[in-house]
């Protein structure tokens, strides 16, 4: 189970991702494909959280992949 974070990089603009604990980071153009992916690295490493930070780098939101389990499922119904 893996958990990864996208964030936008100030200095080049660009969306990353980053698994916790890892130093390396993948970069894309948009954010919504870097969620896309995020969601798929965590899926195939057995799921876990996949966090978006906005500008100001606090989470904004957070989203379970399944097959992890989410012991707090979200009550919105946007996801």
């Amino acid at each position: 189970m893996s958990n990864y974070h996208v964030s936008k990089d100030k200095e080049t603009g660009q969306w990353r991702i980053k698994k916790e604990g890892a130093d390396r980071v993948s970069d894309f153009a948009n954010q919504l494909e870097a969620e896309k992916i995020a969601k798929q690295f965590s899926a195939n490493s057995g799921g876990g959280e996949v966090r978006i930070h906005g500008l100001d780098g606090k989470i904004r939101d957070s989203d379970t992949v399944s097959p992890a389990n989410d012991p707090h499922p979200p009550k919105d119904k946007k996801h």
